[in-house]
């Protein structure tokens, strides 16, 4: 397509650390080649904010709680529906009922009343050994059994009208012996309330109260993915075939529902009584009858080690959209590593180079190619059996050398008119990404042209690095990601650990990466914070078909966390091209997990982007929900 487009080779394998410095024109700009790898700034960590990882919190918008009632029996039930136990009438609420059968007390009976039609759920459920459940009309005709194998918890939903009804609990074959629990829950569309359940960044299982009329469920994002851990919707007390399942896509499924940050299109259950769940960011939904998985997996060999993807929630968005040809990507860097025949890493995409000059001479020099690596995190080939797997699939890359101090290097204005020139020949949205930055502290003014060209294209979203000194307790980003601060078309990304840290140190994900030699910088105008420390891409000199991807040997700094936000910008953009680029910052500021202090603090900006819940807005958004 592009005169000056590169193919890749072949290959993979492992990496060493790396680091790096740059050079942009005749002015000095950093990337610190050091020790350890590519070495972000910042200092004094803090915990993260809503990711914190006790129980789910649960919020309703009325005072009232569910109602319970708990019963043990002082009389046994009948063993036939003329000597059944009397619930009387039924109205809303839980009901929960003690008891037990055996070889000579074979069933139990019960009868209750409904004045009106409504929603019953059973559950039969602490069993020692194999009892079913059966839900029979005022004439003993069955409407429902429950009759699965074992000591599993025996369910029944049913939507019923006004009348008498009998339950029976009974032994199987009659042969057995157990204590058992039923639980009846019976009632109209639940009892007014509004449960809100947010979960962590690790693996979650979510349950929902049974007399909620809705439920609104986040999920955090699930850095456990790649172990096989699920966050998890466990409804496995009621049928798939109970409910109406809504879910979301990028046409018209889905339910709009503003959370207070803006519409977004959520997943929806709506059982018959008119109980509504709601839901964003699960894997999978357990019901008794099967389990339905809903996030994105790839084939590619690293992917279960691409942590980052699955913390920020990447593998739910893939759902809605896996970047879009009316988006491009510009990568301003170091260039690529090639090997004798000109070939790039074999884990990239078709790359264009508008200014032909994406060799990155860092590799002569016996360095591994920073650009490289940026450039995998955003978009490696995917689903291509080898390597990783990059965030956006399909939008068109660009990479510009700008750094090493070469001759044939643009400078940051030069490489900037580039790709908008490209980006505006092909009628394409344009996202930046910029893993580079002076060694300073707060300045907004080092590079006047710089500030005039993000001014004058307030339509193209600029991802720039928040810096690596932020160990030595001083306040303020490095320029250029100080803009952030003075244009709505910039964003200033920190760098976050996972579970672990390069060391294998353990750490609360999420938690604002700092060590004694580099951490993550801080302060005013620091907009999100992404992961670091991650798979990538490794190109030098002797091979450009490795990869950074052991303990202690992965892309770190913030130039590695930039890329991550990149991506994730570009499959929001993709999901709704209308928006502007200030709008593109707005949702992924306002759908950020929050991280440490509640609110925006200039430790950890607006918090961890989340791929998933900034898709659904953007996705809202277009459907004209406000």
């Amino acid at each position: 397509m592009f005169k000056n487009s590169l193919q890749n080779g072949v290959g993979l394998n492992d990496y060493r650390n790396f680091s790096m410095s740059f050079a942009q024109s005749s002015d000095e700009i950093f990337y610190n080649r050091g020790q350890g790898g590519l070495h972000p700034r910042s200092s004094n960590f803090l915990t993260p904010r809503m990711a914190r990882f006790s129980p789910f919190s649960i919020s309703s918008n009325t005072a009232s709680s569910p109602r319970v009632q708990a019963t043990t029996s002082t009389t046994d039930p009948g063993n036939t529906r003329s000597t059944a136990h009397d619930l009387g009438t039924l109205t809303w609420g839980v009901r929960n009922w003690s008891d037990s059968i055996s070889r000579t007390d074979t069933n139990d009976f019960f009868r209750f009343n409904l004045v009106s039609a409504g929603n019953l759920n059973l559950s039969l459920n602490n069993l020692s050994a194999d009892a079913d459940l059966q839900l029979l009309d005022s004439s003993g005709t069955t409407i429902a059994t429950s009759n699965r194998s074992g000591t599993s918890n025996e369910p029944i939903v049913r939507m019923l009208s006004a009348g008498t009804y009998f339950i029976r609990v009974y032994s199987f074959n009659g042969a057995n012996s157990t204590p058992y629990t039923l639980s009846i829950n019976a009632g109209g569309a639940g009892d007014g309330t509004t449960d809100t359940i947010t979960g962590t960044f690790r693996a979650d299982r979510f349950t929902v109260r049974p007399t909620a009329t809705r439920t609104v469920i986040s999920g955090f994002g699930n850095v456990d993915f790649g172990s096989g851990s699920r966050d998890r919707l466990d409804l496995s007390s009621i049928a798939s075939t109970s409910v109406s399942l809504n879910f979301a896509n990028s046409g018209s499924g889905g339910v709009a529902y503003n959370s207070g940050t803006g519409s977004r299109i959520f997943d929806a259950i709506n059982f018959s009584d008119g109980r509504q769940i709601l839901f964003e960011g699960i894997d999978a939904i357990q019901f008794a009858d099967r389990t339905i998985n809903l996030s994105v997996t790839t084939n590619d060999p690293l992917f279960n080690q691409q942590w980052n993807l699955f913390m920020m929630g990447v593998h739910n968005a893939w759902r809605f959209t896996t970047g879009s040809t009316g988006v491009s990507i510009g990568v301003q860097d170091t260039g690529l590593a090639t090997d004798r025949n000109g070939r790039i890493h074999a884990d990239l995409r078709l790359t264009g180079n508008p200014a032909n000059n994406y060799y990155d001479e860092d590799i002569d020099r016996g360095d591994d190619s920073h650009g490289t690596a940026v450039q995998s995190v955003i978009a490696a080939a995917t689903n291509n059996g080898i390597g990783m797997s990059g965030i956006n699939w399909n939008s068109q890359v660009f990479q510009v050398d700008v750094l090493g101090g070469d001759a044939t290097d643009h400078s940051l204005v030069q490489a900037t008119q580039t790709l908008i020139t490209e980006a505006n020949r092909t009628n394409q949205r344009l996202v930046i990404n910029m893993s580079l930055g002076w060694s300073t502290f707060g300045i907004t003014d080092l590079y006047p042209a710089l500030n005039e060209m993000v001014a004058n294209n307030p339509n193209v979203l600029f991802v720039i690095a928040a810096g690596n000194t932020g160990n030595v307790g001083r306040e303020g980003l490095a320029y250029p990601a100080t803009l952030a601060s003075l244009y709505g078309n910039v964003i200033a990304v920190g760098a976050s650990w996972g579970t672990v840290d390069r060391d294998g140190i353990p750490r609360d994900p999420g938690q604002r990466l700092e060590y004694d030699w580099w951490g993550s910088q801080y302060g005013n105008g620091l907009t999100l914070m992404a992961p670091t420390e991650v798979v990538a891409a490794r190109g030098n000199g002797l091979t450009v078909s490795d990869y950074f991807m052991g303990e202690g040997d992965r892309f770190n700094g913030t130039s590695a966390a930039a890329p991550n936000a990149s991506g994730v910008a570009s499959l929001v953009w993709s999901a709704n091209r209308n928006l502007t680029a200030a709008q593109i910052k707005q949702i992924l500021s306002q759908s950020a997990i929050d991280l440490g202090t509640t609110g925006y603090d200039r430790f950890t900006g607006n918090g961890m982007v989340n791929a998933d819940a900034a898709v659904r807005r953007a996705m809202a958004l277009n459907r004209g929900f406000a």
